[in-house]
């Protein structure tokens, strides 16, 4: 199977009016469509259960994106039981036919990559460039794993030949397998999280985030679109607690992918390592837990392209990022000029509904989001001073009852403060005072997490410094801390980050692989 080269979908120009029409028209389209329900799916069957959840629109949270059927525990083990059934089959499909798949879903989303990206703009508020930067990820994803499985499945891996022997190692799949995506990035992780599994030769049960479960739903119809079989994908929206426990305890369930908070993520890791009555495998984990990430300036800095990557990384899609910056630290030399350079960018941000082409930053994704970040900002008021985020609200957001927040960050923060470490996922900055670049390194090192972190300096000797000692998954130099590409910067993290899974990266199908080695004697 010959295949053009990998390269990376293109992002949307907004700033030609064919594509700005092209959006708009789909947000009309979408908008009809608000409200509809949406089934538990599984081996192709439609289950509507009488518990139900209200995906809202953060801006506007009167307003319902969709119905979506909650799984019952009988559900959940029917679905892995399902996909535990369907992977005698889809094992010994061809990888040139599971590549396929992968390509034809790929297409099946250049085709409808607005009407992708506005079902985003509704359900978790993602701004015109945010979302589609979303879909381009998701298209990515399909095209560089079918490409990789290709590589790696396709004809075993050399070895060193032995006279008298013929010997192969080859990656075979694991089994059936459970999918828990976030819902920050509702079709570019979920994406990630079905089809390398599914390429690979594995069958999956994907359980959606319950703030974003219409995108799932839209992903599981694309691949039904595409040809996936029944019951190679299971699609089984729920609550973590009803459905999610049972799903990863489950003695079938051979592998969990997550993305998620840490608090969640070391709860499944724990609850994997259990060994359940009649399980024959150590189930395999990979775990993706998000960050506290800092952006270090030294005194040779441009200061200039430092405050807009940093005002990118921190408030892009409202803060709501594992690899946000969450992290300003300056030397001391260029604190006060640098700060005021973040400071008047800030407040030029649009805040608003994300209908609205103009706008920067939407709300946060619903009202548990919105209180927890509410209470570091109190916080911040207690551990450092603010310098921007006060201004009221307008009357138009006030009264659209969208959880809408500030781009906020407070100054002089303490290195071992409660917002230099912990994580927030929201809009709000801390911004630390450094003595001199070695100090700025330790501080920017010492957290719990090491998902990504960035230096600006024009310093050939402290780039290498950071090279060797900036203990994170991705570091960026003279550029922002977001924005990882599939197959450029392969993604993930150290320590509480999670398990440095490197998803978009040439080694992430084998995470869903197991290796058998076969020698055959002539």
């Amino acid at each position: 199977m010959n295949l053009p080269e990998y390269r990376n979908e293109p992002f949307g120009d907004f700033s030609s009016s064919e594509r700005r029409e092209a959006m708009q028209r789909a947000l009309r389209s979408v908008g009809d469509q608000l409200g509809a329900d949406y089934p538990v799916v599984i081996h192709g069957e439609r289950f509507h259960t009488s518990a139900t959840m209200v995906s809202r629109s953060p801006a506007e949270p009167s307003r319902a994106v969709g119905h979506v059927s909650k799984a019952t525990p009988e559900l959940a083990v029917r679905a892995i039981e399902t996909a535990h059934a369907a992977f005698t089959h889809w094992r010994r499909e061809p990888v040139e036919q599971r590549a396929r798949l992968l390509l034809r879903a790929a297409a099946i989303m250049r085709r409808r990559k607005e009407e992708l990206a506005a079902w985003m703009v509704y359900e978790v508020s993602k701004s015109w460039a945010e979302a589609d930067a979303d879909v381009a990820e998701a298209i990515d994803f399909c095209e560089y794993y079918a490409r990789q499985a290709l590589r790696l499945q396709g004809s075993g891996q050399p070895l060193t030949p032995w006279p008298g022997e013929v010997n192969s190692l080859h990656y075979i799949p694991l089994g059936a397998g459970v999918a828990i995506p976030p819902w920050n990035f509702p079709l570019a992780i979920a994406t990630n999280l079905v089809v390398a599994p599914l390429v690979a030769g594995n069958t999956v049960v994907l359980k959606p985030a319950s703030s974003a479960p219409v995108i799932a739903a839209k992903l599981f119809a694309i691949l039904e679109e595409a040809g996936l079989p029944p019951g190679v994908v299971n699609y089984l929206p729920g609550s973590g607690s009803a459905v999610g426990d049972l799903l990863i305890d489950h003695p079938l369930t051979r592998f969990i992918g997550f993305t998620g908070s840490k608090e969640v993520g070391l709860r499944i890791n724990e609850r994997a390592s259990v060994r359940q009555p009649g399980q024959l495998w150590i189930k395999r984990a990979v775990l993706e837990m998000g960050g506290k990430d800092g952006i270090v300036v030294d005194e040779t800095a441009d200061l200039d392209a430092a405050a807009a990557g940093i005002v990118a990384a921190a408030f892009g899609f409202q803060g709501q990022k594992c690899s946000a910056c969450s992290r300003v630290i300056i030397v001391e030399r260029v604190y006060d000029a640098l700060l005021q350079r973040i400071v008047t960018l800030t407040q030029a941000i649009k805040l608003g509904n994300p209908v609205d082409p103009d706008r920067f930053m939407g709300a946060v994704v619903d009202q548990d989001a919105f209180e927890k970040i509410r209470s570091y900002v109190t916080i911040g008021h207690q551990e450092g001073r603010l310098v921007a985020g006060e201004e009221p609200l307008g009357q138009d957001l006030l009264d659209s009852g969208g959880y809408f927040i500030r781009p906020t960050i407070f100054a002089d923060i303490a290195p071992d403060a409660r917002l230099a470490q912990e994580e927030i996922f929201g809009p709000v900055l801390a911004v630390i005072k450094a003595r001199d670049f070695d100090d700025a390194l330790a501080i920017a090192n010492n957290t719990e997490y090491g998902l990504t972190g960035a230096l600006f300096s024009n310093d050939l000797g402290r780039i290498a410094r950071a090279y060797e000692d900036f203990h994170v998954g991705n570091l960026y130099i003279n550029r922002k801390c977001t924005g990882a590409l599939v197959g450029v910067q392969p993604f993930g993290g150290f320590n509480m980050s999670g398990t440095d899974s490197k998803a978009g990266g040439p080694d992430y199908l084998t995470l869903f692989t197991q290796v058998k080695v076969i020698s055959e004697r002539l």
